[in-house]
């Protein structure tokens, strides 16, 4: 159990980002063992080829499938939208005292001597080569998925906003995931480990998730205390949606319908369509039923909302739509 101990000031300074460099990160555990991430089977699928080839095995090495991960790797972001280059460039600078001392955290958990000794001996001519291999994986494996993943972690950033807003700390902390918990001035997190943490004025930085079924968190003393948790409908990010029937089809021409599927670009509950389009949630949830029935929306039930998400079909109608094609 990890567990911060929060003060006045730190409820004041909660914040929330994304993190390209984690979803990069977790995603190899994923793309590793897929019986542990069923539902990315078919991102799996579509890049297992586009990664053949690359020189992964000292990231792989660093990054096993439970356990520590060396924090250097994973960089707090400064930002609430941070940029991948950005991440890696953080990564490329760290302190060589650092990378040793994280590197061998790994050994002491299994890391085998040949895949350490370079981080130990060279620690900055090795970080580059590690960089310069995080950066083709991106390329390969994340970049071209990144504008939809994108999207419904910014959706997420949204509506944790609107709860904090709505209902203080205690709204928020109440459905980030059931591991998380409120209990007497303090967030706990079940972890494999335990460590207690004064936040000490700093605040806590939230960051939602796509690949990691379970949040995360870091309480390391290098970096800002951070907390990961899986973001909502992330179960819909890969649904295809199916091929629509053309009669089903017809039904989404109308101009309402076509709004509803605009302000699909990430998951979203009924009220929230309603919310964002100023209709009745009536209204919406006719739309959206048509369109599910159409195969360009997917649902799929997050807590006590149902969630519905553009299909890749749909993504490509808007796109053209955009580009007037």
């Amino acid at each position: 159990m990890v567990r911060y101990e929060f003060g006045l000031s730190d409820l004041a300074r909660l914040r929330f980002a994304i993190s390209p460099m984690w979803e990069l990160v977790i995603s190899l555990r994923a793309l590793r063992d897929p019986s542990e991430a069923a539902m990315h089977l078919p991102w799996v699928r579509s890049v297992r080829e586009r990664v053949r080839g690359l020189d992964l095995l000292p990231l792989l090495g660093l990054v096993p499938l439970n356990g520590y991960i060396p924090d250097f790797l994973t960089p707090p972001p400064d930002t609430p939208l941070a940029n991948f280059a950005d991440e890696l460039d953080a990564i490329r600078s760290t302190p060589i005292a650092r990378v040793r001392r994280e590197v061998g955290l790994r050994v002491r958990d299994g890391l085998s001597p040949g895949l350490a000794d370079p981080f130990l001996r060279r620690p900055r001519r090795s970080v580059e080569r590690l960089a310069d291999s995080l950066a083709a994986y991106w390329e390969a494996a994340l970049e071209p998925h990144w504008p939809r993943v994108r999207s419904l972690l910014e959706a997420d950033l949204i509506y944790r906003s609107r709860r904090l807003t709505e209902g203080g700390p205690t709204a928020l902390f109440a459905d980030l995931h059931p591991a998380i918990h409120w209990r007497d001035d303090g967030l706990e997190i079940e972890m494999a480990y335990s460590t207690t943490m004064a936040l000490d004025g700093r605040g806590l930085l939230f960051v939602p998730t796509v690949f990691p079924a379970r949040p995360f968190a870091v309480a390391s003393s290098y970096w800002q205390p951070t907390v990961m948790y899986p973001a909502r409908g992330v179960g819909l990010l890969w649904e295809s949606g199916g091929e629509p029937p053309a009669e089903a089809l017809a039904t989404v021409l109308g101009r309402g319908r076509a709004a509803v599927l605009l302000s699909l670009d990430a998951p979203r509950s009924t009220g929230e369509v309603a919310r964002r389009l100023e209709i009745t949630p009536g209204g919406a949830s006719q739309h959206l039923a048509s369109l599910k029935a159409a195969g360009l929306v997917s649902s799929n039930r997050h807590g006590r909302s149902v969630l519905y998400a553009r299909s890749p079909l749909a993504d490509e109608l808007v796109k053209a739509s955009d580009s007037g094609d």
